[in-house]
């Protein structure tokens, strides 16, 4: 089995370095880049209007760290008065790191579904919500909360922008080096990869290989676009992605 780790930056090569550890053969190509969204500059601001029992959302381990710079920079830290959600376990343990503050997430999945199932979620009315994450992204969470009686509010944190590849190039590289297993981590990579790959190369090639995704949402997608060797791992951190690969 020869692994092609499509997931960004440094997370990516992380997971590469560790199967690399265990044995595996496993080449990193990352499918999409980061930079400031321009929400930032107004997010201390947005962050100070909260009052006591409003929310923030925070949707990605990139928010963290993209929101808790721009704090930095304009010498302000997290409101401690505040209720902070993360959309799964390692976007929640990394804000917890860097804010010392609670957080809460789901602890059997990293989806907006999961998230809204959480108790604390259940009755809202009234308060106001602020959702970190980064340009576009599913509406599903910002939707219910507002079917819930809550003022949502959204602050782009950062940008994703695809890298760009020569596709029948690049697909006939992953052919020759052997690629038999993806793992691919959100919707917008999956589609990227599908429409990046040659009608050719994916009908010979990308659409027999295994898929590692994270969600059953990814695992519908991915059946229908034509995989049907599709894995879900338990979460998206690298941890469940190397059991998935066992």
């Amino acid at each position: 089995m020869t692994i092609l780790v499509t997931r960004p930056s440094p997370f990516g090569e992380q997971l590469v370095s560790r199967l690399r550890t265990l044995g595996r053969v496993a080449y990193h190509s990352p499918l999409i880049d980061f930079a400031p969204g321009n929400g930032l500059a107004v997010l201390p601001n947005l962050l100070s209007s909260l009052s006591q029992q409003d929310l923030v959302f925070i949707l990605s381990q990139h928010a963290v760290k993209y929101a808790d710079r721009a704090l930095q920079q304009s010498h302000q830290s997290w409101p401690a008065n505040v209720h902070y959600y993360a959309i799964g376990r390692t976007t929640g343990l990394l804000f917890h790191r860097m804010s010392r503050l609670p957080v809460v997430y789901p602890h059997d999945g990293e989806t907006s579904e999961t998230l809204l199932q959480l108790p604390e979620l259940q009755n809202i009315t009234g308060r106001k919500a602020l959702i970190l994450r980064g340009n576009g992204g599913r509406e599903l969470l910002a939707e219910t909360l507002r079917q819930r009686g809550v003022e949502v509010i959204y602050c782009e944190c950062y940008q994703r922008s695809p890298i760009l590849y020569d596709g029948s190039e690049q697909s006939s590289s992953w052919q020759r080096a052997g690629i038999s297993t993806l793992v691919v981590t959100s919707g917008e990579m999956l589609q990227l990869l599908y429409a990046l790959v040659p009608e050719y190369y994916r009908n010979s090639w990308l659409l027999d290989c295994s898929l590692v995704v994270v969600s059953e949402r990814l695992a519908t997608l991915a059946r229908q676009l034509g995989w049907s060797d599709i894995r879900v791992a338990e979460n998206a951190d690298n941890d469940a992605l190397i059991r998935a690969l066992k």
